[in-house]
């Protein structure tokens, strides 16, 4: 028998770290076509931070809990959900609520977890993969030997896309910071990592490319000079500070994504051609310290 309530994790105020405190609120139940998954992980992302801070309202119909991605098992389903039932160990991208025992997904952004992953590895998985598939492979277009730059390689999206486009046969340059970055995500299928702090990305890609450039761009910063180095050209997110330009938390981008993409995406990652990316997960109890120590960095971080 489900509880009545819960525990979970609120914001008490917009600030820092400390407006975090544990709460009780009941339970949610499924709307029709919706799940309730008993959360084992939820992960930490930018855009939790920012509406920490009250940077990053949550839209309206949304959960005012933070936590946008969960794993753990359904144990409620709603009157119209046929990919699901009772028992099944999922995946899901939530509109908010996340920080909490229990939490309700849209069965459109809900996946079976892949074969071989814990909550923890699961939890890391809806808000990158979602990302990459919409913007690399159902806005970019991106098809198998063609050339994906990616600002931000070392990101949770970028370890993602770098990934996933390699597994799918296409080709991928990244930009980051730092020498230890670029070792990483060259050895995680980039072809070329390129420190942007000491090269210059755009005559990197040219020379990487023999002159043909990036066929796609995905960028989590902002503001490179892209129409220099490529041609099909996105922003998904505004790293640098910039708010993007789409509410990730609702309307088409959580909701239009055509089911045979999940499939490839879940495909994908139970051939083990992905491995989410994330640090120790931590107990559900210290999100104020994790809060504090990630600051204003997107990490997937699994409590």
């Amino acid at each position: 028998m489900l509880p009545q309530t819960m525990t979970v994790i609120e914001a008490r105020e917009a600030g820092g770290p400390e407006v975090l405190v544990p709460g009780t609120r009941p339970l949610p139940l499924p709307g029709a076509d919706e799940v309730l998954i008993v959360v084992e992980a939820a992960g930490i992302n930018r855009p939790d931070v920012l509406q920490r801070q009250g940077l990053y309202p949550p839209p309206k119909g949304a959960s005012d809990l933070l936590g946008l991605e969960v794993a753990g098992p359904v144990v409620a389903v709603g009157e119209n959900v046929t990919r699901f039932k009772e028992g099944d160990f999922v995946c899901a991208l939530v509109n908010g609520g996340g920080y909490a025992e229990f939490a309700v997904a849209p069965e459109s952004t809900t996946l079976l977890a892949p074969d071989g992953l814990n909550a923890a590895q699961a939890a890391a998985l809806p808000e990158t993969v979602f990302t990459v598939w919409h913007n690399v492979f159902e806005r970019g277009g991106l098809k198998p030997g063609e050339w994906l730059l990616v600002h931000g390689g070392a990101s949770g999206i970028g370890t993602t896309a770098i990934q996933l486009a390699t597994a799918l046969g296409s080709k991928v340059i990244v930009t980051v910071g730092d020498d230890a970055k670029a070792k990483a995500c060259e050895a995680l299928g980039a072809v070329r990592a390129i420190n942007y702090r000491t090269e210059d990305f755009v005559e990197v890609v040219r020379e990487v490319t023999n002159k043909h450039g990036a066929d796609v761009i995905l960028d989590m910063v902002g503001g490179r000079g892209q129409d220099q180095a490529g041609d099909r050209f996105d922003v998904s997110a505004g790293a640098s500070g910039r708010r993007p330009s789409a509410d990730r938390r609702s309307g088409p981008y959580r909701q239009d994504h055509p089911q045979d993409g999940r499939v490839k995406a879940q495909r994908t990652n139970c051939l083990g051609k992905h491995q989410p990316l994330y640090r120790k997960p931590f107990p559900f109890n210290l999100s104020d310290w994790l809060f504090r120590r990630e600051g204003a960095r997107e990490t997937p971080l699994p409590l």
